[in-house]
């Protein structure tokens, strides 16, 4: 799509050079019989330069191309209203760049959105001590628990207050969808205050992208779905059920960052040898999951009673899983995940996740 669009743009700005050179007398343009001004003239030269650098600045990928386009398509359509009889079907193309421009400007303003929110969660955290992982802190934790942590390598370092991390997704909107759809995602979290912001571009085809933003922050869960960065497919707030699910979301999500296990809002109860139920409570939101993990302490899945969406009457059941176990940073984390939603019909595996990059106790990558 962005080639077909660079395409356009770059044949739009040529045709307007030769008003151009019609107007000085360089060459004939029997597009247009009329006679053009040299004032024009220069309007069609200034149309072709901004549609040619809107066209090399979408080649480098510049999230500001929108910027220098808009400023071209106004004045080629007040050029193509000077010489209507002739030019007028060039305004379907403006109308083209234009619902492009729109979309961009709604892609670059979401993600400037996302990057403002981001920015005061890590501001809002509590990074002003660090304090290591010693032994004293896991003794009156679940024996598997402790044995998941002592397993997991953060023993002996700091505990982690904010993360960052890049995820490949793999989604399938629809439990009955055939193909699935590729996206990318970015995630911040922070322990102290318990937050997080995840923001994903998503794949529909060639032509369809939807954008997406889950928030947990202050006990309370956001989540908005936008087609093409523009039009609002789902925008869920101030919603108990939403605010439950999103900080069942982030408990299950610990496991990327162990230490959290040993925050103030998180009690655990111990079920068997293999699995141990974690609750959190936090500015008036609780929620819990059971923890299963395998002989050697790693984390294999985890386990909830989580509302699908705003307008689920119950909860169902739902179920990550760890399809790979690396050291990130010098902690053992599922690099690889799984979920899943129980449906009457049979289980929906939805979501298929790969940890490409995660850093701890860092600045926001904004």
């Amino acid at each position: 799509m962005r080639l077909v669009l660079t395409f356009l743009i770059g044949i739009h700005g040529i045709i307007h050079l030769f008003g151009f050179l019609k107007a000085f007398g360089i060459t004939e343009f029997n597009a247009i019989s009329q006679p053009i001004s040299k004032t024009n003239g220069i309007l069609w030269l200034l149309t072709f330069i901004l549609f040619i650098v809107t066209t090399v600045m979408l080649i480098i990928q510049s999230n500001y191309w929108w910027t220098v386009g808009l400023i071209g398509v106004i004045i080629s359509q007040f050029l193509i209203i000077n010489y209507w009889s002739e030019t007028k079907f060039g305004t379907i193309l403006n109308l083209i760049i234009l619902v492009s421009i729109i979309v961009a400007y709604s892609t670059f303003n979401f993600g400037k959105i996302v990057n403002a929110e981001t920015s005061r969660l890590i501001k809002n955290s509590d990074n002003s001590t660090s304090t290591v992982v010693v032994d004293s802190m896991i003794i009156e934790l679940p024996n598997v628990v402790r044995k998941w942590l002592l397993n997991s390598g953060i023993m002996g370092k700091d505990q982690i207050n904010s993360v960052y991390l890049e995820q490949d997704l793999q989604m399938l909107m629809k439990p009955n969808q055939k193909e699935w759809n590729k996206a990318n995602a970015q995630q911040y979290f922070t322990t102290d205050p318990p937050a997080f912001n995840w923001s994903v571009n998503l794949k529909m085809n060639s032509f369809l992208e939807v954008v997406g933003r889950d928030k947990f922050e202050d006990g309370k869960g956001e989540m908005i779905i936008k087609l093409l960065s523009l039009i609002p497919v789902a925008n869920s707030k101030q919603n108990e059920k939403i605010n439950q699910a999103t900080l069942q979301r982030y408990l299950a999500e610990i496991v990327w960052f162990p230490s959290a296990a040993l925050s103030p809002y998180i009690t655990w109860k111990s079920i068997d040898e293999f699995s141990a139920k974690a609750t959190m409570e936090y500015n008036g939101t609780k929620g819990s999951g059971t923890f299963y993990f395998d002989k050697d302490g790693n984390f294999e899945k985890f386990k909830a009673m989580r509302y699908q969406d705003s307008n689920a009457i119950d909860p169902i059941e739902w179920t990550v899983i760890a399809t790979k176990i690396e050291e990130r940073n010098g902690i053992n984390i599922p690099v690889a995940c799984e979920a899943s939603w129980k449906l009457e019909s049979g289980n929906w595996t939805w979501l298929k996740l790969k940890i490409n990059h995660i850093t701890y106790n860092a600045k926001p990558l904004l």
